[in-house]
């Protein structure tokens, strides 16, 4: 398959991108939710030293979420729900 025809069967309007994005965030701070509690039991109480002070928990989480907030997530989900409408879409002929 090449590139530009892959690029339009991956092609979602800008707010559909906007909602698969806010669903991919929320999934990966579920996924990571343990390591978002490390680094906040690390952070609290701390101002600037958290920056120091909380470097191990901090990488623990954003390599966690990187797992799972990356393009390649976002354009399988693209083509996931490209997928789901063109089912609709023939579905409803």
């Amino acid at each position: 398959m090449g590139y530009v025809q892959e690029a339009r069967q991956n092609h979602v309007k800008k707010k559909v991108e906007e909602a698969l994005r806010s669903k991919m965030k929320q999934k990966a701070l579920k996924e990571c939710d343990e390591y978002t509690s490390k680094y906040a039991q690390c952070a609290y109480g701390k101002t600037i030293s958290v920056v120091w002070q909380c470097r191990k928990q901090a990488k623990e989480l954003n390599d966690c979420l990187h797992q799972f907030t990356n393009d390649a997530v976002l354009e399988e989900m693209k083509r996931e729900y490209a997928l789901k409408q063109e089912g609709k879409t023939h579905a409803n002929v």
